[in-house]
This record gives structure tokens, C-alpha cells and sequence, in this order.
């Protein structure tokens, strides 16, 4: 089947802003709009992510897909969580846990991409119509409930599931039809909105988006059910104003959208070492230019060829790159020895 370079386009889109975000997380304090650009991020990158997860959930139903997907996914989170373990103990870094039920770096969205699979056998059996507000209803009530936190990433799971699940229901030719002119117009009063708003008003503290911990852990009490739904109506309006953004056309980058959860698994490697190394930081606004950049080496260096072809054991358990580039090894081998011999007996002619 024929990719389709939206999606590319948007995947890599979406991992470059992980990405960067992870980046400038320890300097959001030092200049106002690195601080200003991480709350506007941080408000729509994971649901955005997630729900195009979603909509790649469309094979889901039976046994043997659960298990193939236990295999693509479980596998992963463990050998990572072992290697993230041992690679924190390796620079030094004191804050992190040893247990396989509180997902290290990123990890979460591994259990929590197995879970909203399992959740979906359920949901996709009741219309759209009823089946989103239920998740998005789950997501506010969770948080009330104390012990749903970030052990297993539960609490993550039911607050972002209602973005994957409008992922698997939502279709190409919704997306391409929404894609008007007066639409995009309106995508982007909505970010600049957004943007003007956490400008002025910078306030809204970063555990809140994280969607890790209960009301009572951020001190909400009673009203947190409210603010997680104004934080869901803002970020649902910010998702889908990026959406209508994406290109369609495919450029000589979009191939890098393919290779996405190779960035999110490994790009913990590189901003862990910069953060405990303290190798950044940011004096001006227009270093965050820099850190643009920066980020977009690292998206660029961790989609590569080369990245890929020696990590897909560990990212996906198939080795079939691997054995390619080992055959495309020995065939050149091959080749030079025929061309050198032909060259000799050329020669003794």
C-alpha cells in the first residue's frame, strides 16, 4: 500500500515538538518564551501523538493481533526500561526508579499504547458519538481517584485514551475535506490565541498536561475535574489546528516521518546525557533557534538509515534491515573481488 505523506509529514512534525520539548524542558525557567513555547507545546504534542496513534489502530480484533502487539510493544518497554535503568545509573543521574511498573524517560506511552489497544476491543463496539464522551468523562473522573497515578501509567492512560480513540475513528477523507482555506485560516487564530494567551498568562504548571497524577496530588481538590476539562477543550481545538496544517505533499524529509518511535525511544540517550552533562543553555530569546535546530538534528540523526537499520532488534524485534545490509555488504564484497580478479587477470594478459 502506498504511504500516504501527510501522515509521514505529520509524525515527524509531532516527534520533532517531543523532541524539542524534552530539549527545552530544563530552561523553560531562564528566558520567558522558551517558557512560553513549552506550556503552548506541552498542551497539544501528546494528544496529537497519541491520536495519530489512534488512527493507525485500525487492524485491532482479535487474539493473535494482541499478541503480536504484546510482542511489538511489551518486549520493547522492557529491554528499554532495563537499558534506561542501567544508562541513568551510567551518568549519574539520581532521579530515577527501578521498578518495572514506573516507566522510565518516555516508556509510559509504551504501556500505554498496549493499553489503549485492549481498551478499544470495548470502545469501538459503541458509536463514536457515545463512545468519546464516555472516554473523555473517564479522563476527568480519574483524576479523583487517588491511587490512579503514574505506576503502570494508568492515570496517562485513561487521560489521553480519548485522543486515540477519535485517532481510530477519524478517516483521511475527513481530514483532507477539512483541509479549506477558511478552515486553515482559523487553525491558525486558534494557535496564535493559544500562543498570546500563555504569553500573558504563562501559569498553568506543567504537571497538569503531564497527565500522570490525581487532583489531590496537584492540590486541585474539587475543581480539578473542571480544569482537566478546559485543558481537554483546549487541546482538542490545537490538534485538530495542526491537523488541518500538515502538508500533503511529500518533501525529501518525509521518509523520516517513518521512523518515529525509533526517535522516541532513543532520543532519552541523548537529552538525558545534555541535561546531567548541562551542555545547554539559553541567555536570549533567540536561542531557542538554536534549540530548534538542535532538535531537528537529533529527529534527523535518529530517523536515519543507519539508526534504524542497528536498532530495529531492540525497537521492533525484527532483524530484516539488519540481514539486508549484511547481504548488500557481502554483495559489494563480491563485486570488488570479481572486479579486482578481472582487473588481475587483465593485467597477466
Amino acid at each position: 500500500m502506498q504511504r500516504e505523506a501527510y501522515f509521514d509529514n505529520a509524525k515527524l512534525l509531532f516527534i520533532f515538538l517531543v523532541v524539542f520539548g524534552h530539549l527545552i524542558q530544563p530552561l523553560k525557567e531562564n528566558i520567558e518564551l522558551v517558557n512560553v513555547l513549552y506550556q503552548w507545546i506541552y498542551l497539544f504534542h501528546m494528544p496529537i501523538f497519541v491520536l495519530v496513534s489512534g488512527f493507525f489502530a485500525k487492524g485491532i480484533g482479535n487474539k493473535q493481533y494482541i499478541g503480536k502487539l504484546a510482542k511489538r510493544i511489551l518486549v520493547p518497554y522492557l529491554l528499554f526500561q532495563a537499558f534506561y535503568f542501567l544508562y541513568f545509573l551510567g551518568i549519574g543521574k539520581d532521579s530515577w526508579d527501578t521498578t518495572l511498573y514506573d516507566p522510565l524517560w518516555g516508556l509510559w506511552f509504551l504501556l500505554s499504547l498496549f493499553s489503549w489497544h485492549l481498551l478499544l476491543i470495548g470502545y469501538k463496539k459503541i458509536k463514536p458519538k457515545y463512545g468519546i464522551p464516555l472516554a473523555f468523562a473517564v479522563g476527568v473522573v480519574a483524576g479523583y481517584i487517588s491511587w490512579i497515578g503514574p505506576s503502570f501509567s494508568l492515570s496517562r492512560t485513561l487521560v489521553f485514551f480519548p485522543f486515540f480513540l477519535i485517532g481510530y475513528w477519524l478517516t483521511k477523507d475527513q481530514l483532507f475535506k477539512w483541509q479549506t482555506r477558511a478552515m486553515k485560516i482559523a487553525a491558525v487564530s486558534v494557535l496564535v490565541v493559544v500562543f498570546a494567551i500563555c504569553f500573558i498568562e504563562p501559569t498553568v504548571p506543567s504537571e497538569w498536561m503531564f497527565g500522570s497524577k490525581s487532583y489531590q496530588t496537584l492540590e486541585a481538590g474539587i475543581y480539578g475535574g473542571v480544569f482537566r476539562a478546559l485543558l481537554y477543550a483546549v487541546s482538542s481545538l490545537m490538534v485538530f489546528a495542526i491537523l488541518l496544517l500538515v502538508p500533503r505533499r511529500g518533501f525529501t524529509f518525509t521518509v523520516l516521518g517513518q521512523n518515529t518511535m525509533y526517535v522516541y525511544l532513543l532520543h532519552g540517550i541523548i537529552i538525558q546525557y545534555v541535561r546531567e552533562a548541562s551542555l545547554l543553555r539559553v541567555d536570549h530569546n533567540l536561542d531557542t533557534i538554536g534549540m530548534g535546530i538542535i532538535a531537528a538534528a537529533i529527529v534527523w540523526f535518529l530517523a536515519s538509515k543507519p539508526v534504524v537499520t542497528f536498532t530495529q532488534p531492540i525497537v521492533e524485534g525484527k532483524f530484516n534491515n539488519l540481514q539486508q545490509w549484511w547481504q548488500n555488504r557481502k554483495e559489494q564484497k563480491a563485486y570488488h573481488y570479481q572486479e579486482k580478479t578481472r582487473e588481475q587477470y587483465s593485467s597477466a594478459k
